[in-house]
């Protein structure tokens, strides 16, 4: 069973990386880092929000507003109060699928109609509001879901543990999730060390941030370091929407 899970896994990771690709090329210059929360769990954004916001930087809150209110196991989920308040004060609401479906198991075409109702539900609650981008919940995107969710978005964003930079694909950006390393916080400044010298966009990404977090998200205490190192680095900190103008603008 391990042997037939890891050729499974091999296979999708070729899927997701290789198959209905948006190329995009990243060139060495100024480095960019993104923050960003898979889930929006309220700690999120009490916690983590306001760590950002204390230095003036913004982070990408992906949503799937069909969680709202519920105890999930990344945690208790944002209030619609939370969801207009990251708003408010310039953070980005980027698109997690209505039901948080799962990009492999679900049909293309039903993961298309999970954008579309999450759209759908964002402007019930913020008028005018719309997802610019993108994170594939839970696994890797098969090529059709890939194609669909192109339609919508600038951006999308998987996983990968690995910044972006050179020839990239804009239907599945790289992003380096911070609990693979919270017990090795110099492997994470490495990786931020790695961004500046290539002169790369690497994306961070997270669950809940609080003293007691799940093993999917990080204390406040890892998040604080990570955001402080990552501003000295010298990279620009912009949401990913932002982060994917500013290198359009150098393209």
């Amino acid at each position: 069973m391990q042997v037939l899970r890891r050729i499974r896994g091999k296979y999708q990771r070729f899927v997701a990386g290789n198959l209905c690709r948006r190329e995009f090329t990243i060139s060495g210059s100024t480095p960019i880092i993104s923050f960003t929360f898979d889930d929006f769990p309220r700690s999120a954004l009490s916690m983590g929000g306001e760590i950002l916001h204390s230095r003036g930087v913004r982070g990408t809150y992906y949503v799937s507003l069909g969680l709202a209110g519920k105890q999930i196991e990344t945690g208790t989920m944002f209030l619609m109060e939370d969801l207009r308040a990251a708003a408010l004060q310039g953070h980005e609401l980027g698109c997690h699928t209505f039901s948080h479906s799962h990009s492999w198991e679900t049909a293309p075409e039903s993961f298309e109609t999970e954008i579309i109702k999450n759209r759908e539900a964002l402007e019930q609650v913020i008028p005018g509001a719309v997802f610019k981008t993108l994170s594939f919940p839970i696994g890797q995107p098969r090529a059709g879901t890939k194609r669909r969710a192109a339609k919508y978005f600038s951006c999308c964003r998987g996983g990968g543990q690995t910044f972006n930079v050179g020839d990239t694909d804009l239907n599945c950006l790289s992003a380096y999730f911070l609990e693979q390393s919270r017990e090795n916080p110099a492997a994470i400044k490495r990786m931020i060390d790695q961004n500046s010298n290539a002169g790369g966009w690497l994306i961070f990404a997270t669950h809940d941030v609080s003293d007691n977090p799940t093993r999917w998200g990080c204390t406040p205490a890892l998040f604080e370091d990570v955001v402080q190192y990552a501003m000295k680095s010298g990279a620009k900190i912009l949401p990913v929407f932002q982060a994917y103008e500013a290198l359009q603008g150098r393209s």
